[in-house]
């Protein structure tokens, strides 16, 4: 546990050292997972839920808690118990909803698959947690999971359900299939439902007496961090963790029972798991999730045709849906808050949200898998301009600093790496101590990112601190670089990285989306730049994409640009020391 110890409240830092620590009036909840949802199904049994639009789904929280007990009891009977960890492998479906909260109230661990993985990144997820169950779709966009679980699993299509043992992942015993597979040792997803409902009948305690021995400090989910470089990690959470996180996040959206949230951003990560699910069972808020994956048009629609007063996404997302054709013909007036995350949030994209999506009160947060996720957020009351120019402040109960190279806190307004401590640090690595330790350190969560705390608490990211480009001895935060190319009028996405350079160590180099039906040329962009911005700063290489490489979440990869780049260019990596 990483709880802050009894030292004074610090939104605003104290003698100019870059060191905040969040409100602690309200206190931490001890409630599992299971506890946050069945206490809000008490509160507001009638009122409705959940919305999944594609497949049809309107529940209320009561019909909802009692679909997760039904489904609790269903992984009970296949021999599933606390400690066990179970694979979810979809996109946003419902039951990765009843999964998340079924796998919490028996105290099993939910582990957190990428929709996007391909063979051998599903098998090391599986392999490197050792899951006992694995529930999955069919398919998803190019991915066909069936396919790709057989090849990694070949038993399961010659064996019956209870009988097959897999060459390449003892542990794994269960594949729970969504919808009908023809694949003799797959058990459908509704007969796992229909064993809950036999155990339910035969024994109505089977659920609670098992909820009864939990404890919010268990270890509750595991999500793989999408490093650049080597394997992804098991960023492992409790029950604690995300409770909480939660909590604070819909609190400081001023979330309600009377909102409905539309929840475009995927399950699988914290973004819809916790800032999205978790936030609305925090106030009895309603969820209403748009399809399987994102499309601007039906995130549009749902939030039209629901009356959402809340809309989750990251930059890209809503840059999307501003510049989607039929944007003018949908009703959004019944927005008023949200969060934009994932990615640093462009000012220009900002402003257009509050203006021409309605959403007054929306709000940017900051933070990573590794905590839970959130440390930094603004607030619906923030003036604009500080919503628009840095991620808020400190959550509550949290402490950060910003050190330098060697670890000491650096002055109020300077660059440094941003630190976390508090209830909301992981436990942990799954299976890896040695990143475990590299990465906490004291309780100290190192980010990775680099950051700015100014006299206010106010908390700005400069960006990742492998992103800095380094220019004849000059540091260049490309942040910087984007936000002013956002000024330009044609321009509707950019991002701006660094190549290697014989001269220089390196140079910069931006890729542009224009706006619809735009033309530019290179030189119209450094014509842009230059007398506006030092002349180190103006990209020496620019290319107009119709797209940028992204992960599922909408996070850019400005690896894949860089290494792109590099063949294009037919540069070389220079050896340093």
């Amino acid at each position: 546990m990483h709880d802050l110890p009894d030292s004074p409240v610090l939104i605003e830092p104290a003698n100019g050292v870059a060191h905040v620590r969040g409100a602690t009036d309200i206190p931490l909840t001890e409630s599992t997972v299971g506890e946050f949802l069945r206490d809000t199904a008490d509160r507001f049994p009638e009122r409705l839920a959940v919305v999944f639009r594609e497949q049809g789904i309107r529940w209320t929280w009561r019909e909802f808690d009692d679909h997760v007990d039904q489904l609790a009891a269903g992984f009970l009977s296949l021999g599933i118990t606390r400690g066990d960890r179970v694979g979810i492998w979809s996109p946003n479906r419902f039951e990765w909803l009843l999964t998340q909260f079924a796998t919490a109230r028996i105290g099993a661990v939910l582990v957190n698959i990428n929709p996007a993985y391909r063979v051998s990144e599903l098998e090391y997820a599986l392999h490197k947690v050792g899951c006992k169950a694995l529930v999955t779709a069919g398919s998803f966009k190019t991915s066909n999971y069936i396919s790709m679980l057989l090849d990694v699993v070949p038993e399961l299509a010659s064996h019956e359900a209870a009988h097959w043992r897999s060459a390449r992942l003892p542990e794994l015993r269960t594949v729970i299939s969504m919808g009908d597979w023809d694949v003799a040792g797959v058990m459908p997803f509704q007969s796992v439902m229909k064993c809950g409902e036999d155990l339910l009948r035969d024994k109505a305690d089977a659920v609670s007496g098992t909820a009864v021995e939990l404890s919010a400090q268990d270890r509750i989910n595991i999500q793989f961090t999408s490093g650049t470089t080597g394997s992804p990690k098991g960023a492992t959470l409790t029950h604690r963790n995300i409770v909480n996180n939660a909590r604070f996040v819909a609190m400081a959206m001023k979330l309600s029972e009377a909102d409905s949230l539309c929840i475009p951003v995927p399950l699988y990560h914290c973004f819809g798991m916790v800032l999205g699910v978790l936030a609305c069972v925090s106030v009895g808020a309603k969820m209403v999730f748009p399809g399987e994956g994102f499309d601007a048009g039906a995130t549009l629609g749902a939030v039209a045709e629901e009356r959402c007063t809340a809309l989750h996404g990251v930059p890209t997302m809503f840059i999307a849906e501003l510049a989607h054709p039929e944007f003018a013909s949908f009703d959004l007036s019944s927005l008023r808050t949200g969060i934009m995350a994932g990615s640093p949030c462009p000012v220009e994209t900002m402003n257009q949200v509050v203006t021409r999506m309605h959403m007054s009160e929306v709000t940017i947060a900051y933070g990573m898998t590794e905590t839970s996720p959130v440390s930094f957020q603004s607030a619906t009351t923030d003036p604009l301009d500080r919503r628009t120019t840095t991620v808020g402040r400190i959550q509550p109960h949290l402490e950060v600093k910003i050190v330098d190279a060697s670890g000491h806190t650096v002055p109020v307004g300077e660059t440094g790496e941003l630190c976390t401590k508090g209830y909301s640090v992981m436990s942990g690595y799954w299976g890896d101590g040695d990143k475990t330790r590299e990465s906490v350190v004291g309780g100290w969560m190192h980010t990775g990112d680099l950051a700015t705390i100014d006299a206010d608490g106010y908390c700005n990211i400069v960006g990742r601190s492998k992103d800095m480009v380094i220019r004849g001895g000059e540091n260049i935060y490309p942040r910087e670089i984007e936000e002013y190319l956002f000024r330009h009028p044609k321009i509707q996405n950019v991002q701006v990285f660094g190549v290697p350079d014989e001269k220089n160590g390196e140079e910069l180099c931006a890729w542009i989306v224009l706006r619809e039906s735009e033309r530019a040329t290179e030189e119209d962009i450094k014509s842009f730049c230059r007398g506006q911005i030092a002349h180190y700063k103006v990209p020496k290489y620019i290319r107009f994409v119709d797209a940028m490489p992204e992960t599922v979440t909408g996070k850019v990869q400005k690896f894949a640009m860089r290494e792109e780049m590099i063949r294009a260019l037919k540069l070389s990596e220079q050896k340093t020391a």
